[in-house]
């Protein structure tokens, strides 16, 4: 090859590379992103605790008195009124006991008459130092015998009048009944064996469990008419649909539970169509409000190895910066910590960016010129 050739093919390499070099040293060109800058606003969102339906009175009943099943006046699953009758138990041998104990009370109070009789007789004749003094201790002793007697027969009367009224038993307060645990026929003892279980049911309760660091919040809840009140701050999901009333809060458990550092909550719901049953499950939304929220948008946050990072945008550049989020309310979440009001985050081209990556801020979508 020419000489003259070598050296002109020489002469372009030279300029190509300075131009490479040149190129090197200005680095890539800035990223096209959109940005956006941060301000503290109102928040509102709502927190979600599972909750179980709780029947504000609940209690089993069990027969006091031995006996068999007679009588099941009530239909299965019904509402019934207090004082219902709900199971009669075998009276017979109730009954006849409470008859020999009359007819004892009854020949007890004879045994007084006379005895009553006795002593004021004796009485007399001792004033006129007629009767030896032994018989009238006599007949005091006996009087005052025939009265402990008397009451020891009232009280067997009223024991077995008792054991009576017992094989009737009625519902103690209003409300739903549930499946019998015995048929007509059935051996009962008393104590042990389970006839049913009735419940109230409007209203109804609603537990809870909250973690010891928002008893204070709850407690502002519960003291406040105004925040307590039955409104939207308490809301019952149950399988996935809302419940149409609103609950307020009720009980707060007196202690902090130290193996886990939980606290039990109660919120009542009125449940007229008695449309929430004891021991379904559910989900409990109770609202909270932050005054001075710091919120971006979601598409603005990164996440690598567990935790999660903005870019910010000042002087044609980003940094990098780690924060702590809060709850995410719809397309945006609450930054806890890690920013402040007035900071620019970029909101679109994060995946193009490094940290102190050159950035060229584009209009958004729509925007004019």
């Amino acid at each position: 090859m020419p000489v003259k050739n070598i050296c002109f093919i020489t002469f372009f390499l030279v300029i190509a590379c300075g131009k490479n070099d040149q190129r090197a040293m200005q680095g890539p060109p800035p990223v096209s992103v959109t940005v956006e800058q941060i301000n503290k606003t109102a928040a509102a969102y709502y927190d979600e605790y599972p909750a179980i339906v709780k029947a504000l009175n609940e209690v089993e009943l069990r027969p006091q008195v031995n006996g068999y099943i007679t009588g099941i006046h009530f239909k299965e699953g019904a509402r019934v009124r207090k004082g219902q009758k709900l199971y009669s138990i075998d009276q017979q041998q109730s009954a006849a006991t409470y008859q020999q104990a009359l007819a004892n009370l009854q020949v007890q109070e004879a045994n007084l008459v006379k005895a009553k009789q006795d002593v004021e007789r004796y009485r007399e004749l001792d004033k006129s130092d007629a009767i030896a003094k032994q018989q009238v201790d006599y007949a005091e002793a006996a009087f005052a015998a025939a009265q402990q007697q008397v009451e020891a027969a009232k009280a067997t009367v009223k024991s077995v009048q008792t054991n009576v009224r017992y094989a009737t038993i009625v519902a103690p307060f209003d409300g739903t009944i549930g499946i019998s645990s015995v048929r007509l026929g059935a051996s009962v003892s008393p104590g042990q064996t389970l006839l049913n279980t009735i419940s109230s049911d409007d209203p109804m309760g609603v537990d809870i469990t909250v973690d010891q660091r928002e008893i204070f919040r709850f407690l502002q809840l519960a003291k406040n008419p105004d925040l307590a009140k039955a409104d939207s701050t308490f809301r019952l999901f149950v399988g996935g649909q809302l419940y149409p009333a609103s609950g307020k809060i009720s009980i707060i458990d007196r202690a902090v539970d130290p193996q886990t550092g939980t606290i039990k909550m109660r919120i009542v719901f009125p449940n007229p169509d008695h449309t929430l049953r004891s021991g379904m499950s559910g989900t409990l939304h109770v609202l909270s409000t932050v005054q001075k929220a710091v919120l971006v948008p979601y598409k603005a946050v990164t996440e690598m190895l567990g935790e999660f990072y903005v870019y910010v945008a000042d002087s044609g550049k980003v940094s990098q910066r780690r924060v702590d989020l809060g709850k995410q309310i719809g397309k945006s979440v609450i930054i806890a910590e890690g920013l402040e009001a007035g900071e620019t985050v970029v909101t679109e081209g994060v995946q193009n960016l490094r940290n102190g990556s050159a950035i060229s801020v584009a209009l958004p979508a729509g925007a004019k010129q």
